[in-house]
């Protein structure tokens, strides 16, 4: 599917050929109403493709088919489902040049960034799951003499998941490759905005023998296709990324059938730089954190706080390193910082720039858009440093783009206190020599996930998720595999002697 102009200028690849339809029972098939969807490149504003627009009567069919299909996969060894996995991950690696220019032309990640991050942990996840399939266990547990008591797991049933546009070829393995190794058929909503990948890697399922049903996808609005998703009542689970706000939506919906839920939400990252942290290391660690993606990631470093001690020194190289990245067209290898993923979230981000102005916080650089002419078509905002206090609203409210709040603070009791100054609880930093103090502020932060002298770190093994308004559930790791399964104990008589309880 590869393409490639005659020129070889890497910024003219176009895919030899899209998948743009909706994957239903194996099949590609249009969406019931017959609507479709432009799907827009944020370079340029140019329509890449037309897909099939997913409604209520499509998910309906989606969920049948998974029904369907799930007694077969469910009974299937484990080790054949995990074989998939693995067949479906050599095919990533296979494609990683072609992934990786499709997800940077839909997304406006640098071509840079998908290739030594989102394809390699797409593929090492669905590895990882497929090598797990065979080996999550259920347990023995000790009971009174006479009996054998073991809890078994077993998958939930039919999943919906829906996933957001900012990683949507990560994120769509981090949902589909624990559920499909537990045993579960899928319902899958990509973005609306950044479908493409995720339709592909459902053509990679087909081509490595994913049966029919196991996999469906279904490409539409939130408040159509997600709505129904969130409510079926055949679904048996729902496991959602996005916003706060419709995390709680999704909690609404699906109280009709009780269904389990798992919500990765926002987040507003404290990165914090102690005193005695080496500086070099912090200075591009954070940069990381919040530049990486256009800082379109819920775990951004999105409030750095930065010991008095050490601001300034800071600051004049962090401010200089983020002054120094080159912003461009994604598909270019030189690129280091592509556009935002749509006109509507570049705005967002704008608006956030003025709010920052008008509650008096100091823009160090950046806080507009670029004045590159050759930019000027796309979504694009410079990286921008805003100097603030913890309770402004850029301090508050998750901007979700490249924009970081800077505040300083005199001692680790200050610290700890704006660190946990906000309702969010899903990633947090820190940077310093000091062991001791690393550990006890690990303990203390409200976040689900810490990083010490480094940032942004993940991996299939390790469990990822937040507290409070970023979520509850975990993706990755043997927390996943719980996720998408139930436990059942299983009582087993073996030689007790009961006595009658109505003796006669």
């Amino acid at each position: 599917m590869d393409g490639m102009s005659a020129s070889n200028d890497p910024t003219a690849w176009k895919p030899a050929s899209l998948r743009s339809k909706l994957f239903i029972d194996g099949q590609w098939v249009d969406g019931a109403d017959g609507g479709t969807i432009d799907v827009i490149n944020p370079h340029d504003g140019s329509v890449i493709a037309a897909i099939a627009e997913a409604t209520a009567a499509d998910v309906d069919r989606a969920v049948e088919a998974a029904r369907k299909a799930f007694p077969a996969w469910s009974a299937m060894a484990a080790m054949d489902r995990g074989r998939l996995l693995l067949k479906l991950a050599d095919r990533i690696e296979e494609e990683q040049a072609e992934l990786g220019r499709l997800e940077a032309l839909n997304t406006g990640h640098p071509f840079r960034d998908t290739q030594i991050l989102d394809v390699p942990r797409t593929a090492v996840t669905y590895r990882y799951f497929g090598g797990m399939a065979d080996k999550f266990e259920g347990s023995v547990i000790p009971v009174e003499a006479g009996f054998l008591n073991y809890l078994a797991r077993e998958p939930v049933g039919v999943v919906g998941q829906i996933v957001p546009w900012n990683f949507p070829l990560m994120f769509t393995s981090w949902k589909m490759a624990p559920a499909l190794a537990a045993g579960n058929c899928i319902v899958i909503k990509p973005s609306e905005i950044t479908p493409l990948s995720t339709l592909r890697i459902a053509e990679m399922m087909q081509e490595v023998g994913i049966p029919d049903g196991v996999v469906n996808v279904v490409p539409g609005y939130g408040h159509t296709a997600g709505a129904r998703i969130a409510e079926h009542p055949e679904i048996a689970k729902v496991a959602f990324t996005g916003s706060t706000a419709t995390g709680r939506t999704v909690v609404k919906a699906s109280a009709g059938n009780l269904k389990k839920l798992q919500l990765e939400l926002g987040g507003k990252g404290a990165n914090i730089v102690f005193g005695d942290a080496l500086i070099p290391a912090a200075v591009g660690g954070s940069a990381f954190a919040i530049w990486h993606n256009q800082g379109q990631a819920c775990i951004a470093g999105s409030r750095l706080m930065l010991h008095e001690s050490i601001a300034d020194a800071f600051m004049e190289k962090f401010v200089g390193l983020t002054e120094s990245i080159r912003l461009g067209n994604p598909l270019d290898p030189a690129t280091e910082m592509g556009p935002l993923t749509s006109k509507v979230h570049r705005q967002r981000v704008l608006d956030y720039c003025a709010v920052a102005r008008e509650e008096g916080g100091e823009i160090v650089t950046g806080g507009t858009a670029p004045d590159d002419p050759a930019l000027a078509a796309g979504c694009y905002v410079r990286p921008t440093v805003v100097r603030a206090k913890p309770g402004d609203r850029v301090c508050q409210e998750e901007v979700f783009g490249p924009f970081v709040s800077v505040m300083t603070f005199r001692d680790d009791a200050e610290a700890l206190e704006i660190a946990n100054g906000t309702d969010y609880g899903l990633g947090s930093g820190l940077w310093t020599a000091d062991l001791k103090r690393a550990h006890k502020f690990a303990g203390a932060l409200h976040a689900g996930m810490v990083w010490i002298n480094s940032y942004k770190r993940v991996n299939p093994g390790s469990p990822f998720g937040g507290v409070g308004r970023s979520g509850y559930g975990r993706e990755m790791g043997f927390e996943a595999m719980r996720e998408y399964t139930h436990p059942k104990s299983v009582w087993v008589n073996v030689d007790a002697q009961i006595p009658p309880y109505y003796p006669r």
